[in-house]
């Protein structure tokens, strides 16, 4: 192996790049509100209390997240957050029990990646 390949090896990336914490919330939260999209969508009981059992542990894990006292998110972030996580879980039972429609979990979920995108675009 000459120099020149010695060099060009030691200063290559070694590993793909990381993911923000914003690039990783997004994505997770964008495959959850794609698999209650498809639920919905199909309108097959099964799938769709897999999506929002999925769902719904997300936004507990979100609740749970903005309710540390060492979350740096601006508290008034963390109160919506949190108030957003209440609706989900109590809209979620309406849903089991068949008195409203999921569409609103999704309009939700779809707000929420529109915000991470657009500040995410903003740095």
């Amino acid at each position: 192996m000459n120099a020149m390949n010695l060099a060009q090896r030691a200063y290559a990336p070694t590993t793909a790049p990381t993911k923000s914490n914003r690039s990783m919330e997004y994505d997770v939260i964008a495959k959850i509100t794609y698999r209650l999209k498809k639920a919905i969508e199909a309108d097959e009981l099964g799938p769709l209390l897999d999506a929002l059992h999925e769902n719904r542990k997300l936004w507990r894990m979100l609740a749970v997240n903005v309710a540390d006292p060492e979350n740096l998110l601006p508290e008034d972030l963390r109160a919506r957050i949190f108030y957003l996580s209440e609706f989900t879980n109590q809209h979620t039972t309406k849903v089991i029990r068949k008195t409203a429609s999921a569409v609103p979990l999704l309009e939700v979920n779809t707000a929420i990646l529109r915000g991470l995108r657009t500040e995410g675009s903003a740095s």
